[in-house]
């Protein structure tokens, strides 16, 4: 899996490598003493389970013996022994259900703890993998894997340990079976199940209420996951994955804390009518040795009824259908170590790059985004100085996203170099740089202006968590945005709903733009990402990121895709890109004099 959160083993090697579901279950080496405690409890229930099984095979041995039951020489009847076998089931019925409560509640425990752990994975995977995997598999296989294979993952481990089957015919046929013999040795077990599940039946409106809890819970996992895949290219741009990855598990704990309450509760209320249910064993031997003594029912009848009535109660405590869900979580096992297992084509280096204000370098770069040996870019060589402001242009589909891709590394170059650096401090490649220090340098602003479904204050403060109000002012001034403050009427604690729907198209993008100058990125790529402006408005805000470069020791580099003529203008130099490489660059009023192909692009 490569870079494993703390404390994970690889679990991709070795017998389990061919069984997605068995790794998955060894997960849980990551919780032994619970797991270790859990077993122990369940291995005691079915211990004392067996151990019913034997007393009653005792008590109704000494019933055909005579000794359950002794007619006094009065000629009255002693239960005294009876009475002890009586207490003495009880008692160890309700030891069993203390001990099964116990071992419910740790069974659930680790069954979310493992959940937790799948999500979580699969979270940071997603930031790791390159944007051409996303691209690949699209948002919705993220979302599945992440929500339906894990939860059906997290059913089969559970129901591993409660060895869970359909009950209803089984309870039919061994009701049937006692009425067969007595009628009273059928209706007391019948009373006590009924019993049983108007107990259960009374909790329902409280698990219908906890189960809504949950699913508000769940609401917000999925909103924050949505946005985290939705998002990706944003979060990859400013190095935000483990920001990201730390606010999803805060949601996935909050879901976890309703779960639990949720599952807790019924733990806590299901073992009571398993016990009174519990009781038909009770019955079945005391009437049932009466009606020996009496010479109605024979020693082989009782026994067979109480084997009956003992498989009864094993079925009601073991609800479930084991097979079906097992076969469903193989498959979405299966899905998910798919992507798990998946190794990203990016891989971080080590170094950092020294301070100073940057350009970039490309030399016979190539780029097939998909792998699929379509090649976009080929033999692409491109020069831009520190502080210098280029405009790259060129027709629809002739790679100007890809190019800007290869520069904070959210895409890979197949062949040839990419390098951030100058004269003065050296060039690096940015495949030995370190990914995160790479993306607080480089910052990519792509056309889709993407906000979180929080507060315009929490979107600013993404790149500077510590920005105080001021800065936050500064930098939607210098964006061109300072008027999109005045007009909210809650100021920065305005909530800018999913994805900023309650803001338009320009104002998204100047409040992104705001973003990445609080970021103080020494590269700024702007990828259209001006384009719902109108003109005023856009070379204004040039203009003032311009101005940064005015007595500052590390001027702003930007890269500007557009093919609009006044972003155009407010560049120091125009690149034309064409058949996958540079076909031409110099100042527009150069282009526009002797390169015809420019002409044609810009409609001049």
């Amino acid at each position: 899996m490569g870079d494993l959160p703390s404390g994970a083993r690889p679990l991709g090697t070795g017998p389990l490598a061919n069984s997605p579901l068995l790794r998955c279950l060894a997960i849980y080496r990551e919780m032994p003493l619970r797991f270790a405690l859990t077993a122990t409890l369940f291995a005691v229930v079915n211990v004392a389970l067996v151990g019913q099984q034997v007393l009653v095979g005792h008590a109704v041995q000494e019933a055909g013996a005579g000794k359950l039951v002794r007619r006094l020489t009065d000629g009255a009847l002693d239960y005294s022994r009876a009475w002890h076998w009586v207490a003495l089931l009880l008692s160890l019925a309700v030891a069993r259900a203390i001990v099964q409560y116990g071992a419910g509640l740790l069974s659930l425990s680790i069954g979310q703890a493992l959940l937790t752990i799948l999500r979580s994975r699969i979270m940071v995977q997603i930031q790791r993998l390159d944007l051409a995997y996303h691209w690949r598999h699209g948002v919705g296989e993220m979302v599945t894997r992440m929500t339906r294979d894990a939860d059906k993952v997290r059913d089969a481990l559970i129901n591993f340990w409660r060895q869970m089957f359909e009950t209803g015919l089984m309870v039919l046929i061994s009701l049937g079976v006692l009425f067969s013999w007595a009628p009273l040795l059928g209706i007391v077990p019948l009373a006590l199940v009924l019993l049983g599940i108007a107990l259960l039946a009374r909790e329902a409106d409280t698990l219908v209420a906890l189960d809504r809890r949950i699913g508000s819970a769940y609401d917000a996992v999925t909103q924050d996951l949505s946005e985290g895949v939705n998002g990706v290219r944003v979060i990859k741009a400013f190095a935000l994955g483990e920001a990201r990855t730390a606010r999803f598990r805060e949601h996935i704990e909050v879901f976890r804390h309703e779960a639990r309450a949720a599952l807790a509760h019924a733990s806590r209320r299901v073992p009571l009518p398993q016990a009174v249910i519990a009781l038909s064993h009770v019955w079945v031997l005391g009437y049932g040795a009466w009606l020996v003594a009496q010479g109605r029912l024979g020693l082989g009848p009782l026994v067979a009824a109480m084997l009956v009535v003992n498989t009864m109660v094993l079925r009601i405590e073991g609800i479930g259908r084991l097979l079906q869900v097992v076969a469903d979580a193989r498959a979405s096992a299966g899905r998910i170590w798919e992507v798990l297992d998946a190794q990203p084509a990016i891989r971080p280096g080590t170094a950092h790059l020294p301070g100073g204000p940057l350009g970039l370098r490309l030399r016979d770069v190539a780029v097939a985004p998909l792998d699929d040996h379509a090649t976009v870019l080929k033999g692409l060589s491109l020069d831009i100085q520190p502080g210098e402001i280029v405009a790259l242009v060129g027709p629809t589909g002739v790679g100007k996203s890809l190019l800007t891709g290869l520069l904070p590394r959210l895409l890979e170059a197949e062949s040839g170099s990419v390098e951030i650096g100058s004269d003065a401090i050296g060039w690096h490649d940015v495949r030995g740089l370190d990914l995160a220090a790479l993306r607080r340098r480089v910052h990519v602003l792509p056309q889709e202006s993407f906000l979180f479904s929080d507060t315009l204050a929490a979107n600013l403060r993404l790149t500077a968590p510590e920005a105080s109000d001021e800065d936050l002012v500064r930098a939607l001034r210098l964006a061109a945005a300072d008027e999109v403050l005045e007009r909210l009427a809650d100021g920065f604690a305005t909530r800018v709903g999913d994805r900023g729907v309650t803001l338009s198209g320009g104002q998204r993008q100047r409040i992104c733009l705001a973003r990445a100058l609080l970021a103080g990125a020494d590269i700024l790529v702007l990828d259209d990402a001006t384009s719902a402006l109108d003109a005023a408005t856009e070379r204004r805000a040039i203009d003032n990121i311009r101005s940064l470069r005015q007595g500052l020791d590390h001027p702003v580099t930007m890269l500007i895709v557009s093919s609009r003529l006044s972003t155009i203008l407010a560049a120091d130099r125009v690149v034309v890109l064409g058949q996958g490489r540079v076909g031409a660059e110099g100042s527009h009023a150069e282009l526009a004099a002797g390169n015809a192909s420019y002409r044609a692009l810009m409609g001049i």
